[in-house]
C-alpha cells in the first residue's frame, strides 16, 4: 500500500488510559460479547479503536468467505433485526492507468498525468448504500427492531451497539425527494466511516470506504474509454441518472444497466465518497512512483475530500471514470447549529457512498489510516459542551 502524505494518527480519550485502560476496555467488550444478559447500559464505547482488533468471527453468509481471489463469489450481506440485505460483487486484482488522456473530451487538468496502479482484490457494493441500510446505524433502527421482536442480542449486535451514532438530523436529509431503496446522502465522509465501523462489527467482516484508485478501477471495469461502456455519452441514459433524465432528483439504486463487472451506478445518481484527500496534482505525485501499488492520499484536512462518479444533477462530462471533484465547506450551508455537524452535509443531495471489503484483511497500523479520526468527534463533543 502506497501512503501519500502521511500524518501521525491520534487515538486521543484512549489511549491517554494508558495501558491498564486499554485492557480494561477490551475485557468489557469481550464480556460482552460473551454475555447475552449484559446491562446495555455498560457497553463500552469502542469508536475510537481500530475494528481490526475487536473484530468478531464473521457472521456466517453463504459465499461471503475466501482466502484466496480464486474463491472471492458474489453474497448478500444481512443485516439481521433491520430486515436489511445488500449484494457485495468481488472485484479482481490488476494493473489499470489512473486518470484520463489528454485526448479525451471534457478532460479536466486534474485527472492527469496517467499513471499506472496496481490494486489489490476486494469486494465492493453492488449499489450505493440505501437509506435502509444506513438507518439500521444512523436512527438506532437495528437495535430497536431488536427489541420490537423480543430478539436477544448476538455477540456481534452488541459490538455493534457500542458504536456511536450521529446525532439527529435538523431536517429531512431526504429534502423530499423518496427514501425507500434510493441512495443515502447528505451524510459526511465522518459519517460514511463510522458506518463502515458499524458495519463490521455487525457482520464481523472487515469494511470500509474505498480509496480514489479502487474507485476508478471498479468503474472502469477493464475498460480504458470515457465511461465503463465506451465513449458515446448519447448511451448515458442507459446507465446513469444524470441531468437530463433525472427529473431534478436522485433515483432508488440498481435501475439502470450495470458496468461490465456488476455494478450499478458508478456513473451518475450520487457522486460517491471515497477515502483520498482531494489534491489537484495527485497523479504528478504518483507518477515517479509507477507503478504504485493502492495509492491512497491519507487526509490531513477537512476540505476539500475526493468525492467520484458524478451525480443526478451534472452534465455528462462530470460522469466519465476519470472525473473528480473535491468536497466544500458549501455542502454545509444550510446547517444552523453551532458547530455545524460533523455528521450531515446538509447542502450536498448529490453525494453518497458505496463500501468495499478488502479480501486481504489490514494490519492494525494499515487500518488506523482509513479510520475515522477520533479527534473530529472529541472536539465535536468538547463545542457541544459534552454533549454526544
Amino acid at each position: 500500500m502506497t501512503i501519500l502524505r502521511p500524518r501521525r494518527f491520534r487515538v486521543q480519550g484512549f489511549w491517554a488510559q494508558g495501558l491498564s485502560g486499554m485492557v480494561l476496555l477490551l475485557v468489557s467488550v469481550a464480556a460482552i460479547a460473551a454475555d447475552p444478559a449484559a446491562d446495555a447500559k455498560h457497553e463500552p464505547d469502542i469508536s475510537d479503536i481500530p475494528a481490526v482488533r475487536w473484530m468478531p468471527k464473521p457472521f456466517p453468509v453463504p459465499n461471503a468467505d475466501a482466502k484466496t481471489e480464486d474463491e472471492m463469489k458474489p453474497y448478500t450481506e444481512d443485516l439481521g433485526a433491520a430486515d436489511v440485505k445488500f449484494d457485495m460483487v468481488p472485484i479482481k486484482g490488476g494493473k489499470f492507468k489512473l486518470g484520463s488522456p489528454d485526448s479525451e473530451p471534457g478532460r479536466n487538468p486534474d485527472e492527469g498525468p496517467q499513471v499506472e496502479v496496481i490494486i489489490e482484490p476486494f469486494w465492493m457494493g453492488k449499489c450505493e448504500v440505501t437509506w435502509e441500510e444506513y438507518e439500521s446505524w444512523s436512527f438506532d433502527l437495528d437495535k430497536q427492531r431488536r427489541k420490537a421482536k423480543n430478539l436477544e442480542p448476538t455477540e456481534w449486535d452488541k459490538l455493534a451497539d457500542a458504536i456511536a451514532r450521529p446525532t439527529k438530523p435538523y431536517t429531512d436529509m431526504t429534502f423530499d425527494m423518496g427514501k425507500t431503496g434510493r441512495p443515502a446522502i447528505c451524510v459526511t465522509q465522518y459519517s460514511a466511516q463510522m458506518y463502515c465501523k458499524w458495519l463490521t462489527a455487525k457482520t464481523g467482516r472487515y469494511y470500509r470506504l474505498p480509496t480514489e484508485a479502487e474507485w476508478e478501477y471498479a468503474c472502469r471495469a477493464g475498460t480504458t474509454t470515457a465511461y465503463s461502456f465506451g465513449d458515446d455519452p448519447s448511451k448515458l441514459g442507459e446507465y446513469a441518472w444524470y441531468g437530463e433524465n433525472s427529473n431534478d432528483r436522485y433515483q432508488k439504486v440498481g435501475q439502470k444497466k450495470p458496468n461490465p463487472w456488476g455494478l450499478h451506478d458508478m456513473h451518475g445518481n450520487v457522486c460517491e465518497l471515497v477515502l483520498d484527500q482531494y489534491l489537484p496534482d495527485a497523479y504528478a505525485q504518483l507518477l515517479p512512483k509507477q507503478p504504485v501499488k493502492n495509492p491512497y492520499f491519507y487526509a490531513t484536512k477537512e476540505y476539500p475530500r475526493t468525492v467520484r462518479g458524478g451525480s443526478w444533477q451534472d452534465d455528462p462530462e462530470s460522469l466519465r471514470s476519470a472525473a473528480r471533484r473535491g468536497s466544500s465547506k458549501d455542502w454545509k450551508m444550510q446547517d444552523p447549529q453551532i458547530p455545524q455537524s460533523i455528521w450531515y452535509f446538509t447542502d450536498a443531495t448529490f453525494a453518497g457512498f458505496r463500501v468495499v471489503r478488502p479480501l486481504r484483511v489490514p494490519t492494525e497500523e494499515e487500518a488506523k489510516l482509513y479510520e475515522p479520526d477520533p479527534k473530529i468527534r472529541q472536539d465535536y463533543v468538547e463545542a457541544q459542551g459534552g454533549k454526544q
